[in-house]
């Protein structure tokens, strides 16, 4: 709007008027009309500014202007409008006025009925009245008089009257304000004529005395009534912004209905058979009933056809009216069902309820929630509020029915963007805020888009209401960063599969640990392993103050190290970290070092949490008495306790006397001199109260990083490239934790992270010319995420050694963008190539056989298909292929779903994967939550699902510390003097430790590492449905065989007790029948110069090719596209021709899963804290958390040289990636 420029004069100045233009008038809506009228001006801007040149006095209304606003609402008909029908409060009190005089008028109608009697003669006012009261059944005509007139009397004319005239002068008032142009439409509204109906004939009697006793309708009423009380209604919930009021209003309109077809019907009957049998009001209701209930006693009836005739058009309208209002009463009551109400402000209160928000909700999803929230037992009393966009699936709808959830698990469908449905789940007064992706969406970025939305409404509209966020996408975390705990998917995902790799089972160990359980599982399998096993599941991770611990209240004072093995020894517990009072984060074995106090928290794994623990001294009570007292053993400062020394008598023989340094830097756990007697078991360090710093030996993985520049490659002298020690100059997103890790001197080109490609700097095009010492890691994803970050950084953390440091190859769909390369070019021995693991030329030109680990990653584009559970059914199949193909590579498979792990590895006719398929079934009937821990790939730590950690953020609810434990564990997070997961394996040589209580001693004494569990691999004999006769296996040459004289290969197999055989039915594959009859044929002919021994032998090399025959397709199938490829053959022959032995020895550290042992497998499975006395067993490895490097660096320069506990053999290559004292 201009403004125009006015002069003012100086005492206009110096009044400080404020003068406006001259302006229309603007109809604002939204304002309420009833403010008073505003003024509006401003300040000139040139006031002051110039001399006076114009002059105003002519006009001096121009000077100021006052503007009146919304005056078209200043008018008669706009207030009463306002009054009666806008404004809320005041209409609502209008109708409740309204429908309390149309309740009075039939009461009145009532009193009237009461107060009549037809026996004492009716007739018109001041007219002489007349008996009717004589009813003749067997006459036709029907005396109307009794109809046509009643006896109203005076007072009671007098009040109907006055209540007609108010209702007549309220309608014509509300038809005035309500008239739109059509004055018709107004007048033939059935409320409108029922009205006059019902008022006019008694304003005619006031002016004509005579009519005072007509009969009026005024039972019809009871209809306007209705009508009004559907109005106040509305506008009351208007008034107090109710908005969920449709059911209400549909059950309190079908009352209503009822109760005036009732009335209705009783009043007209009762007053038309007047003429009749003459029916009291009570006896015309009771017809009504029974008429409208459909008994019909017909005991009583209207006698003339007038009353006949109502109820005819009653029943008529009762079948119109009813069924339409019982409709509309079903509909509502099913979309009720649907969306799921509202949960109860009282309730919401009085009781404790979580809310869980998702954009679709799965049958797994919930009962993973479900089992796992209300396994805790300081749960149980909670709600559970379901808030989704979604209509309820069928599955879950059957499952919220069962009463177990039915009585405490909500579901409302609603979206957490709308205040509206927020406040039906009653948010604000929630104790917790579940926000969970849909993980099987086609775009995640988009789902995750979604979850940080409704992250930020929630927080919005109950900021106090703590949050739980799930994420999918790394990328995407810090946009929820605000919330009290995340999960970042991705994350944990490339986490953990990196740790697979390096820590077998890795995988297993933390899912385990993240679900809540009792240990019960499996107690009742006939086989040892499935007890152990499932006892060991039951461990979770607790925590308690050690002021207020009886498990380590003793160790106050005392190292972290002498804590957790006495600890363990005494109670069975692993003491894993700490938290400092005054320091918020937590410490996994914060080392000897660490002095424990009062005020620390103790994070420690046992199967149960120590409050629910009860203590039973009986090996200590049994020990004094045998005299033992301890005292005068230690003498000084590090004094052991009583019990201590009385406990760690029981099942470990401490020589004490043995205390002097050994050096651990061996790549095997160091067997002790014996003092003396040659027939004495060897003895153990003990391990002390206070560090010593002469005796204790920290690994310092910074300090071998010169040995390693020196080393030299064993082929053509080359050197070895240098690597530094540093944090990665550039991440892919916002929110990572910086690692230290090797890294390379100078960033690699990208054109040199091409594997199969050469380039200007080398001309290296597959895996065999760069000459690799360790074996290849190999990912396959569909493309390059920023959360395949995380899988490179724990394989390349700093305190990995060199010499352990495995090639990475990831093999991408989709070509990566410069973004993630420029993150992953400083790492080295990380390269990529394009490829599909369906593709057998692109494994092998990744070099597939090179490799001893294969990460199949669960595709994007995979994970939702039309059929449940189908998402799965592309990689099931390719990995199976894979494991036909590559029989010595390890596979370690991501699925969607969990349930489908019982394909991986499947043999069509093994009995036992059929028992334990069993024993899963019965699990899941007994309510574990574990129910698939017992499937052999699960146990072995070879397929996993990301859905098994969805527990992780539940369980954060009670404990608070679990994410960041778990982070700690994956190399996610790394807190300054916090340790790190790794793993050793027991090897013939450390067996002289016999149990794991010893093994703890050990490693707590020597290198201050404390162990969590044990990775078992054990033989395992699989018994099949159709018996095979195992014969001895005889080294074979297939030179002979005219189908393979391209071939020129041999295959070896030495006599051995486990037997090769290949697991499809051989008669399924006629080719291969035939060759091995060409082959027996051929081997008949020679058979004539051969004695009875040498046709036995015949018969067996004619079984061992018959069984071997598809595993030599197979071989050739692979040789001949890697002839085609131009690469060597040698690798891959070195691969097929393994003999039984070396198949074992490779199984036996968990790598292993071949077709070809059918009958004897093996199996493997995590123990998770075993007890102290549990026996080691030949190629276990253990579990341990190794403390932090890096808090040992101020230590002297040479304690540190010679104090790497971590070296490896290198005449042993299957070691190549775990660590060994």
């Amino acid at each position: 709007m201009a403004r125009a420029k006015l002069k003012n004069s100086p005492s206009e100045i110096n009044s400080h008027v404020k003068t406006v233009p001259p302006a229309t008038t603007e109809d604002v809506h939204g304002v309420s009309p009833l403010l008073p009228a505003r003024r509006m001006g401003s300040l000139g801007s040139d006031v002051g500014q110039r001399p006076h040149t114009e002059d105003f006095s002519m006009d001096s209304s121009l000077s100021q202007v006052q503007v009146e606003f919304y005056v078209n609402e200043n008018t008669f008909k706009e207030r009463l409008k306002l009054f009666f029908i806008k404004n809320q409060r005041s209409s609502l009190r209008i109708r409740l006025f309204n429908f309390s005089l149309k309740l009075l008028t039939c009461l009145l109608y009532i009193v009237r009925v009461l107060l009549d009697n037809p026996a004492e003669g009716i007739g018109c006012w001041e007219c002489e009245k007349q008996n009717y009261s004589t009813f003749n059944q067997s006459s036709t005509e029907i005396n109307w008089a009794p109809i046509l007139w009643v006896d109203r009397k005076m007072p009671l004319w007098a009040i109907q009257v006055s209540v007609a005239l108010i209702s007549f002068l309220e309608t014509m008032l509300l038809i005035y304000l309500s008239y739109k142009g059509n004055i018709w439409e107004q007048i033939f509204r059935i409320s409108f004529i029922l009205e006059m109906i019902n008022t006019v004939p008694f304003i005619i009697t006031i002016f004509w005395s005579p009519l005072r006793n007509l009969f009026i309708p005024v039972f019809l009423n009871c209809w306007l009534a209705k009508y009004a009380l559907e109005n106040m209604i509305n506008d009351l919930h208007r008034a107090i912004q109710r908005t969920q009021s449709a059911m209400f209003n549909q059950v309190l309109i079908l009352i209503c209905t009822l109760l005036c077809l009732v009335f209705t019907g009783t009043c007209g009957i009762q007053h038309l058979e007047r003429a009749g049998d003459n029916l009291s009001l009570f006896k015309s209701f009771y017809f009504c009933i029974v008429t409208f209930s459909t008994v019909g006693y017909g005991d009583v009836t209207p006698k003339i056809w007038p009353s006949q005739l109502l109820v005819v058009i009653m029943i008529c309208v009762a079948l119109v009216v009813l069924p339409l209002q019982f409709e509309e009463l079903v509909y509502l009551w099913m979309e009720r069902q649907k969306s799921g109400g509202n949960y109860s402000r009282h309730r919401a209160q009085t009781e404790k309820h979580v809310v869980l928000c998702v954009s679709s909700l799965k049958i797994d999803l919930l009962m993973d929630f479900l089992n796992e929230f209300y396994a805790h037992p300081r749960l149980q009393d909670y709600y559970v509020v379901i808030l989704c966009p979604t209509e309820m699936d069928i599955q879950v709808r059957r499952v919220l029915q069962i009463p177990l959830w039915s009585q405490r698990v909500i579901y409302l469908q609603g979206s957490a963007l709308k205040d509206q449905d927020l406040m039906r789940a009653k948010m604000d007064n929630g104790e917790a805020c579940f926000i969970l992706s849909s993980r099987n969406e086609a775009d995640r970025t988009a789902a995750d888009h979604q979850t940080i939305l409704r992250a930020w409404a929630v927080k919005d509209f109950a900021p106090n209401c703590p949050l739980y966020v799930q994420i999918l996408k790394p990328e995407n975390k810090f946009h929820v960063k605000f919330a009290d705990h995340v999960v970042c998917e991705e994350e944990c995902k490339y986490a953990m599969l990196a740790l697979n790799c390096v820590c077998p089972a890795t995988s297993t160990l933390i899912t385990l640990l993240v679900h809540t359980s009792r240990g019960q599982e499996g107690q009742e399998s006939p086989e040892q392993w499935q007890r152990m096993y499932g006892r060991c599941s039951g461990n979770e991770v607790y925590h308690i103050r050690m002021g207020d611990s009886k498990f380590f209240m003793e160790y106050e004072g005392k190292s972290f190290t002498y804590a957790a093995f006495h600890a363990h020894k005494k109670y069975g517990v692993c003491l894993i970290g700490i938290r400092r009072e005054e320091n918020k984060s937590i410490l996994l074995n914060p080392g000897p070092r660490h002095i424990m106090t009062a005020s620390d928290t103790c994070f420690y794994i046992n199967i149960t949490k120590e409050e629910n623990s009860a203590f039973i001294f009986k090996q200590e009570e049994k020990q004094k008495k045998k005299g033992f007292s301890g005292r005068g053993i230690y003498d000084g400062p590090s004094r052991l306790p009583v019990h201590s020394i009385i406990a760690s008598m029981g099942t470990v023989a401490m020589d004490l006397q043995n205390t002097e340094c050994r050096p651990v830097n061996s790549s095997k756990l160091t067997l002790p001199s014996e003092n003396g007697s040659g027939n004495r078991r060897p003895s153990i360090a003990p391990v002390l109260e206070l560090a010593d710093s002469s005796s204790l030996l920290p690994c310092d993985l910074l300090s071998d990083q010169s040995e390693d520049e020196m080393t030299q490659s064993d082929d053509e002298g080359l050197t070895v490239v240098e690597y530094v020690k540093g944090y990665p100059p550039n991440s892919p997103y916002i929110g990572s934790s910086p690692t230290l890790c090797h890294l390379l001197p100078v960033k690699a080109p990208f054109c040199c992270l091409r594997l199969d490609k050469g380039c200007k700097h080398n001309s290296y095009e597959d895996a065999k010319a760069y000459g690799f010492k360790n074996k290849l890691i190999i990912v396959s994803a569909e493309t390059a995420g920023n959360g395949l970050y995380n899988f490179i950084v724990p394989l390349r953390a700093y305190y990995r050694s060199r010499k352990e440091l495995n090639p990475i190859v990831l093999l991408l769909d989709n070509k990566p963008e410069n973004h993630f390369l420029e993150a992953i070019c400083c790492f080295p021995m990380v390269y990529y190539m394009e490829g599909t693991i369906d593709n057998l030329d692109s494994l092998l030109q990744c070099g597939i056989i090179y490799a001893d680990n294969l990460v199949v990653v669960d595709k994007e584009s995979t994970m939702s298909a039309e059929e449940d559970y189908m998402a799965d059914a592309k990689t099931i199949v390719n990995v199976q292929t894979m494991f036909r193909l590559f029989p010595s590579l390890s596979i370690i498979t991501e699925l969607t779903h969990p349930s489908n792990m019982r394909f991986m590895q499947f043999r069509a006719k093994d009995s036992y994967s059929l028992a334990l398929s069993k024993l899963e079934k019965k699990e899941r009937e007994n309510g574990s939550n574990l129910a698939f821990m017992f499937r052999l790939p699960f146990a072995a730590g070879r397929v996993f699902s990301i859905s098994m950690l969805d527990t992780l953020l539940y369980q954060s609810f009670v404990k608070d510390y679990m994410i960041t434990i778990t982070r700690l564990l994956l190399g996610l997070d790394t807190t300054p003097g916090s340790g790190y997961l790794c793993a050793m394996k027991i090897t013939e040589d450390d067996l002289w430790i016999r149990t794991y209580g010893r093994l703890f001693q050990k490693l707590c004494s020597s290198s201050a590492e404390i162990p969590i569990g044990i990775y078992r691999t054990e033989s395992h004999m699989f018994s099949t449905s159709e018996p095979h006769d195992i014969r001895t296996q005889i080294s074979i040459n297939v030179e002979d065989c005219e189908d393979t004289k391209d071939v020129k290969e041999h295959w070896n197999i030495k006599t051995s007790h486990h037997r090769n055989s290949c697991s499809s039915d051989q008669s399924e594959h006629p080719l291969l029948r035939r060759k091995s009859m060409q082959w027996a044929r051929r081997l008949s002919r020679k058979g004539n110069k051969h004695t009875s021994k040498t046709a036995e032998w015949i018969s067996q090399q004619r079984l061992s090719l018959y069984r071997r025959s598809e595993r030599q397709e197979l071989s050739e199938l692979v040789k001949n596209r890697m002839k085609h490829l131009g690469l060597p053959t040698t690798g891959y022959e070195d691969v097929a021709n393994l003999t039984a032995s070396d198949v074992m020895n490779r199984v036996n550290l968990g790598y292993l899963q071949d077709e070809m042992n059918d009958h004897q497998n093996t199996l493997s499975y995590v123990l998770i804290n075993p007890p102290p006395d549990t026996r080691l067993e030949l190629n276990d490895i253990v579990y341990l958390i190794r403390s932090d490097p890096l808090a040992h660096v101020s230590n002297d320069s040479h304690s540190r040289k010679s104090s790497c506990s971590n070296k490896l053999d290198p005449c042993n290559p299957e070691t190549r990636d775990e660590t060994q004292l």
